[in-house]
């Protein structure tokens, strides 16, 4: 009799990329975050911007910024004193929708 076992787990990602996933939607846990991805679908915004629109401290948008930049989720650009941020691809609005498609169905 043949084990199963080697079959299910040679169809497992390296156990590194694994970590890696997880922590990627770890960073999807925070609702503050969600909103500030969502206020740059469509165009790049200041940090006051994002205040603004997502009805948030400057201080707790700039904490959440530093987060989502560092999972590559959020680039920025400067201009001049102004920083900008934006979402850092296309990979990231289809996160967003494919969990709202989720969970709306």
């Amino acid at each position: 009799m043949e084990s199963t076992e080697s079959t299910v787990t040679n169809d497992l990602p390296d156990e590194e990329l694994l970590y890696d996933l997880a922590d990627l939607f770890k960073v999807f846990s925070d609702t503050t975050r969600i909103k500030i991805l969502y206020a740059l679908v469509t165009d790049e915004h200041s940090v006051n911007d994002i205040a603004e629109i997502t009805g948030t401290s400057q201080s707790a948008v700039s904490h959440q910024l530093r987060i989502l930049k560092q999972a590559h989720l959020v680039k920025f650009r400067r201009d001049g004193r102004t920083i900008n941020y934006s979402l850092a691809d296309d990979h990231v609005l289809t996160i967003l929708d494919q969990g709202l498609t989720h969970i709306c169905e």
